[in-house]
């Protein structure tokens, strides 16, 4: 007998979960948005296997190091699934990626990004990445390319997971690293604009167990749970290396303030034998933090290893250039102030965050109280 007769216009691919065509829609949506971060060192357009990106460029270094970087945005995803808002990801997601180059001085020079999901819905697949695009524009990276999967059964039909790689460019002579801090540095702190992209299990557990929808009114907060949480982090990249091309030598270290805290990042970017009291009192937490904290009954210095506490990047300068730095990154729209000075004396009693993320730095630790009063 022969075999059962079949609709030869029958999508097998499709039948098992996977729409090619919400794909190549998503693509389309999206295109626009790719091409603006595109200058004339982007070849060959959307849609091709490999980004190309002309690295003529570089033979303007006298010795070009590559910087690269590789991220994701972690469980703040859960909360833009939850109230159906995905315009905001995209930023994060860069902020996470292309701000990790500027740390050690390098200019960004191109992204790629991966989303991966259990169904490809093109207009949320597109806001995902004309976030990554607004991102990429207003840090000066080109996006050169990107992946959207589809996973039925892996993933449910309403999740996805964004993650990209960036590379950018620095001159050897110009690195910014612990080698180039000395005793009796300032450590400025850079303002964040809330969580960023950290700390967000945490977060979820709190609103979970108070009980709260992301859908309801935080009075405190002026928007609702969802739209206060999905506040999208700040971006450094540009600011920064304008602050260097003023500057020049006067900036020594910078550190990006993610996982792990405030103390913990700072010590991974000051020298062995160096330490620093970075004092609470010079600033207060954003009302974010402060609620949350008081929701799970926590004290604010038991979130200081999870949360950034309003404080998205530090950087180390030189003492007779603080005050100018500090002035160029204000009027550059981030409020910036001092912390603490490094040391290389005899460290106080009492324990310091050292050798954080296997880097076996500097020693830090917060001391006072934070500002308005809270401990």
């Amino acid at each position: 007998m022969g075999s059962p007769s079949r609709d030869a216009s029958a999508n097998p691919y499709a039948e098992a979960g996977v729409d090619t065509a919400a794909g190549d829609l998503a693509v389309e949506l999206m295109k626009s948005a790719v091409r603006k971060t595109h200058g004339p060192e982007v070849l060959g357009g959307v849609g091709g296997f490999a980004g190309l990106f002309d690295a003529g460029a570089l033979r303007a270094y006298d010795k070009p190091l590559l910087a690269s970087s590789t991220d994701g945005v972690g469980t703040k995803v859960a909360i833009a699934q939850a109230i159906d808002k995905h315009d905001t990801i995209g930023q994060d997601l860069v902020g996470m990626v292309v701000d990790d180059i500027v740390v050690v001085g390098a200019k960004p020079l191109f992204m790629t990004d991966y989303i991966a999901c259990g169904k490809v819905f093109p207009e949320r697949i597109a806001d995902i990445v004309r976030g990554i695009a607004e991102g990429c524009s207003a840090t000066g990276t080109a996006l050169v390319g990107g992946e959207t999967a589809e996973h039925p059964g892996l993933l449910g039909i309403n999740d996805y997971d964004v993650a990209g790689a960036a590379t950018g460019v620095v001159e050897a002579s110009k690195v910014l690293g612990a080698e180039r801090v000395r005793s009796g540095d300032v450590v400025l702190a850079l303002a964040s604009s809330g969580p960023h992209s950290n700390g967000y299990s945490l977060i979820r557990h709190i609103v979970a167990g108070s009980g709260i929808a992301y859908g309801d009114n935080a009075a405190d907060l002026g928007a609702t749970w969802g739209e206060a949480l999905l506040e999208p982090t700040r971006l450094y990249t540009s600011p920064l290396l304008r602050l260097i091309a003023q500057l020049g030598d006067g900036v020594h270290s910078l550190s990006h303030v993610t996982g792990g805290g405030i103390a913990a990042n700072l010590a991974r970017v000051l020298p062995q034998g160096t330490w620093v009291e970075v004092d609470r009192s010079t600033w207060s937490p954003s009302p974010v933090f402060r609620v949350l904290a008081d929701l799970g009954g926590l004290d604010l210095a038991a979130t200081e290893g999870t949360w950034n506490l309003g404080i998205g990047f530090l950087a180390v300068v030189a003492a007779d250039k603080a005050a100018a730095a500090a002035s160029a990154l204000i009027e550059d729209g981030i409020a910036t102030w001092q912390v603490g000075v490094v040391s290389d004396g005899t460290r106080p009693a009492g324990d310091f965050e050292q050798g954080a993320k296997g880097v076996d730095g500097g020693a830090v630790r917060l001391v006072g109280t934070y500002a308005d009063g809270a401990s």
